[in-house]
């Protein structure tokens, strides 16, 4: 007889247990938890596959209602596919699941730009329109991290979205063959929920404020969006018809600007001056401080003022919309209707002083790059960031101080002797985001080339948004009224306004477009003209002060000042 195998053995077909099965043995154990595991892990990526398309699909695309309640739906769209998927021919159902998942993926991409510019600029995406904004916010960041964390933030942004587009695609390729292998249990599923969905679209069921649980949004993200594609495209149209209609268009400069005769004219605009600085509790007290010292300090020096407000056609960015309103008359609220203007022969408001006699100047400390629109605007000079000579440090996006910005202009241009008189626009940048470094004001006599500035910045102590853009609208108001202290006379006009408000981040949602407008002047002959305008007294706007649409400026202004 054989011996029988040792107990720690294991042949092919182990000894019975104690209660007559089949003994498991290592190899089969580990199997089994081989096993075990693969199934885990395939159970665990259908959930997510199953849970990335409903968050895709119910994830609103404001950052208002970005709450958790808000995926609380049941998407029309969704129940939709699944029927749709059911429907098909097991040879159709992968090509249109992947169909199905690109979409998907699209739609998350879609939704991310809508928050992304809703929570920057207060407006969705265009996807006509804001393709050239790319460019601008590789600039922005450049400036504001360096070229090297620009690239890096384009690179991880491309790979991101790729990733998403892929996961989509995956996640219902995976769950296709799923839901046809359990047909039965599907279609109870679904004509459940169709009548979950009816009986909450009946009653308005809603779990999260203005988010229906019966949901249809992305459907009408789309339709939303492809309505947009087809303004935009009407609009040009539209646009150059209106350019054409100008009043002003045929008027001799005899006839412009008579009531400005020998005074300097200084368009001066505040980067992210809103509303908001001058009535937002959180940032009222600290900048009415500063307007209220700026009241009182300038009527000791001879100076009166009177403001309202102008409404922005943008909001927390696109500053050169702001300015083409202002100085065309004309509403410039994308890139498609800048670009017609640039391409027109509408007489600016620097074309105006210019063809009066005026010598017109635009002043850009942040601009890098050749501005030929200049010569659309009127000017006969133009000053861009590396014509200014400075030589100090940058301050985040802004490459110089607003103190030496103003001083580089009155050096340049208002100290020149045997000169006629100046119309300038001057953008001043230092309370542009990300409000990471602010200027400190220093004696206007000790600026030189800027190097000055290496000892007089301040961070921002609290490193939060909010905290950093009250201060530095704060030191550009401050640097206005010094400016004006220190070298404003007799024959100088300033006219300052914000270009927009800032980035809902700082307003929260809803917070609207107005900024402040403010005609300053010691002459006051010059306030008398505009004192059919009922704008209040002082520097600070109040809560009552007129509100016109910031294309109306032009017209009024050259109504008010021209025979």
């Amino acid at each position: 007889m054989a011996d029988p195998s040792p107990p720690h053995e294991v042949g092919p077909n182990p000894p019975p247990d104690g209660r007559g099965r089949p003994a498991v043995g290592v190899r089969g154990r580990s199997r089994e938890a081989a096993d075990g595991r693969r199934r885990g892990a395939a159970w665990a990526g259908t959930a997510l596959a199953a849970l990335l398309v409903l968050a895709v699909l119910t994830a609103p695309h404001q950052p208002a209602r970005l709450t958790p309640g808000a995926f609380v739906r049941v998407p029309l769209e969704g129940l939709l596919v699944v029927a749709l998927l059911l429907a098909l021919p097991a040879r159709a159902r992968r090509p249109v699941a992947a169909l199905a998942g690109a979409s998907l993926g699209l739609l998350a991409v879609l939704k991310l730009a809508d928050l992304g510019f809703l929570a920057t600029l207060g407006r969705p995406f265009d996807l006509v329109l804001d393709w050239a904004l790319l460019d601008d916010a590789f600039g922005f960041l450049t400036d504001s991290v360096g070229r090297a964390g620009a690239a890096g933030a384009v690179v991880a942004t491309v790979l991101l979205l790729a990733a998403l587009l892929l996961a989509t695609t995956r996640s219902v390729l995976r769950l296709a063959p799923l839901l046809a292998r359990h047909r039965t249990a599907t279609r109870r599923t679904v004509a459940a929920l169709v009548v979950v969905w009816l009986a909450c679209a009946a009653f308005g069921v809603r779990v999260s404020p203005g988010v229906p649980v019966a949901d249809a949004a992305a459907t009408d993200l789309v339709g939303a969006h492809a309505l947009q594609v087809r303004a935009r495209l009407r609009d040009r149209e539209v646009f150059a018809a209106q350019v054409g209609d100008d009043a002003f268009r045929d008027a001799p400069g005899e006839r412009l600007l008579g009531a400005l005769r020998g005074k300097d004219v200084v368009v001066a605009f505040v980067e992210s001056y809103g509303r908001d600085a001058v009535q937002d509790p959180e940032y009222a007290p600290g900048v009415g401080a500063v307007l209220a010292d700026g009241d009182r300090r300038l009527r000791a020096a001879g100076f009166a003022s009177r403001s309202g407000y102008l409404t922005s056609p943008t909001t927390g960015g696109g500053s050169w919309l702001a300015h083409a309103t202002l100085l065309s008359g004309m509403w410039v609220d994308n890139d498609q209707r800048h670009r017609s203007l640039l391409a027109s022969d509408r007489l600016t408001l620097g074309g105006a002083f210019g063809r009066a006699g005026w010598r017109t100047v635009g002043v850009m400390p942040a601009a890098t790059h050749p501005w030929p629109e200049g010569a659309f605007f009127g000017y006969q000079r133009f000053y861009d960031g590396r014509s200014l000579g400075y030589r100090g440090p940058k301050f985040g996006y802004a490459p110089m101080p607003d103190q030496y910005t103003l001083a580089a202009f009155e050096r340049l241009e208002r100290a020149r002797a045997d000169r006629a008189p100046v119309m300038a626009e001057i953008a001043l940048v230092s309370s542009h985001s990300p409000w990471t470094k602010i200027p400190r004001l220093v004696d206007w006599a000790e600026l030189g080339d800027g190097t000055v500035f290496h000892d007089a910045s301040t961070g921002n102590p609290s490193s939060q948004p909010r905290t950093g853009y009250r201060r530095s609208v704060e030191y550009s108001l401050s640097t206005l009224v010094s400016y004006l202290e220190t070298h404003g006379d007799d024959d100088l006009v300033l006219v300052f306004l914000g270009d927009h408000q800032p980035a809902p981040v700082v307003t929260g949602a809803g917070a609207g477009r107005d900024v402040p407008v403010t005609v300053v002047a010691r002459d006051p002959a010059v306030l008398d003209r505009i004192s059919g305008w009922g704008w209040d007294e002082g520097l600070r706007p109040g809560p009552r002060a007129p509100v016109w649409p910031m294309d109306a400026f032009r017209d009024r202004f050259l109504a008010a000042f021209s025979g």
